[in-house]
């Protein structure tokens, strides 16, 4: 298990839906955030079918979630940029289109570190984190070397490092003891996703303990990658230096 990678001057966080981002990664983002590190975010999708509510309107809901994952960046003191991509919930592909976005998007941000959904992950229902992870995975093949796309004119980019959270076999651990107010504080931002990722129903008599209970469980991911490197709370990843 490695610990700790030194504080990076940037960073991109790349994820299928708002919200994921702070599941996967967001102790680690704020706790660099906090040491000067320019965190950027990339949402590949547009969040338009996040809702159990067969009444919602689809696309107040994608207007309400960039604003909420603009919301849960602030929280975690993320000065970078936001991006949306746009495509349609639950339709994402990695594509060559679908590739040449989010390398272009590494190349203008030009990240040291890339987090990203484990593409490889067995069992894998959502086909939208698949997706997104290999566009992580791929897009770095792309923005770093020079022939791919040129007529986009922007320099290639090689980022150090790549982070893939959700993954099962998990060789590098952050700690994030000092944060998980924090990661807490940004995922609550997501108020959309009280309900059906959260298991939150505001107003509702439970509220309080369905709170507590969600916490509960963030906390307790947390603690099992902190016991397996000897910390109070870590957030694991698969890490790949060879870029």
């Amino acid at each position: 298990m490695q610990l700790n990678l030194p504080t990076p001057s940037s960073a991109l966080a790349i994820a299928a839906h708002p919200d994921d981002v702070e599941f996967g990664c967001g102790g680690t983002l704020a706790k660099w955030a906090a040491d000067g590190c320019v965190v950027h975010h990339l949402i590949c999708t547009d969040g338009s079918k996040g809702s159990w509510d067969p009444h919602e309107d689809p696309l107040a809901l994608v207007t309400q979630r960039q604003d909420e994952q603009r919301a849960a960046a602030a929280a975690l003191g993320a000065k970078g940029e936001v991006v949306f991509l746009g495509h349609t919930d639950g339709e994402l592909q990695s594509g060559l289109g679908e590739r040449e976005q989010v390398a272009r998007v590494i190349r203008e941000l030009r990240p040291d570190v890339v987090f990203g959904h484990d593409p490889w992950r067995r069992y894998r229902l959502h086909p939208d984190h698949r997706h997104a992870g290999f566009l992580a995975v791929e897009g770095i093949v792309a923005a770093r070397d020079p022939h791919f796309y040129p007529a986009q004119r922007i320099p290639h980019w090689r980022p150090t490092t790549l982070l893939l959270w959700e993954a099962d076999s998990v060789d590098h651990a952050e700690d994030v003891s000092t944060v998980v107010e924090t990661k807490l504080e940004a995922l609550l931002e997501h108020r959309s996703q009280l309900r059906s990722t959260m298991h939150i129903e505001v107003g509702s008599p439970g509220e309080d303990e369905q709170r507590e209970r969600f916490r509960r469980r963030v906390l307790d991911r947390l603690a099992t990658f902190g016991r397996g490197a000897g910390l109070a709370y870590a957030e694991g990843f698969k890490r790949i230096d060879d870029l």
